[in-house]
């Protein structure tokens, strides 16, 4: 059961996402949010658990700059705590980002038909009074039956999977007849873990 916000703009989402919103929004807290805009391609590593708490963290530093450079200050200490994330598919051991063409979404799909992939997804809270802050990150491994073609076609023409990592979302109504198991939530696939979340908010609201 989420923990109510004192206010409807005690929460900051880090994050532009659609899903990632709607998820928070589920949980029943109230937030604003804002993009980090930060260069995430600047910031590598070969391990995607350090990869996503790196780039959730960097998101975070980037909006606290934000906020300590705005000039309403009155709006602005309303706020106190601040959620940043980030999420990768993992697919025979290589990291996959947000596709950079329709050509790389396609053969990031077509590698999924009949196989297995995993995502990892971050979450980094930021109390922005005390300055505490705590990350940590969640995995899911999902298994396809084969996907076909025309399937995969009417994906990239929809333009969906082009927005997200791996081109992988399994809650889309085209995929979902082709989604074998999914071991863990379809929330941490979808960029935001519920349980992972609620939990450092908590402690975050603690601190």
């Amino acid at each position: 059961m989420a923990l109510a916000p004192e206010s409807p703009s005690k929460i900051i989402l880090g994050s532009s996402s659609i899903a990632r919103r709607k998820i928070l929004a589920e949980m029943g807290y109230e937030f604003t949010h804002m993009s980090a805009d930060i260069d995430e391609k600047a910031i590598r590593t070969e391990k995607p658990e350090e990869l996503v708490m790196a780039l959730a963290k960097a998101k975070a530093e980037a909006i606290v700059s934000k906020l300590q450079a705005s000039v309403d200050k009155e709006k602005d200490s309303k706020h106190s705590i601040l959620i940043a994330s980030d999420t990768v598919v993992v697919y025979e051991g290589a990291i996959r980002e947000k596709p950079e063409s329709k050509e790389e979404a396609r053969r990031f799909i077509e590698g999924y038909s009949g196989k297995y992939a995993e995502t990892v997804s971050s979450v980094f809270v930021t109390n922005l009074k005390t300055g505490f802050t705590k990350g940590d990150f969640d995995k899911v491994e999902i298994y396809f039956h084969e996907i076909p073609d025309h399937v995969i076609d009417k994906l990239i023409e929809e333009g969906l999977v082009l927005k997200v990592a791996g081109a992988l979302i399994i809650e889309h109504p085209l995929i979902v007849p082709y989604v074998k198991d999914v071991n863990g939530t379809t929330d941490s696939v979808m960029g935001l873990p519920k349980a992972l979340t609620d939990k450092l908010l908590k402690e975050a609201m603690k601190a």
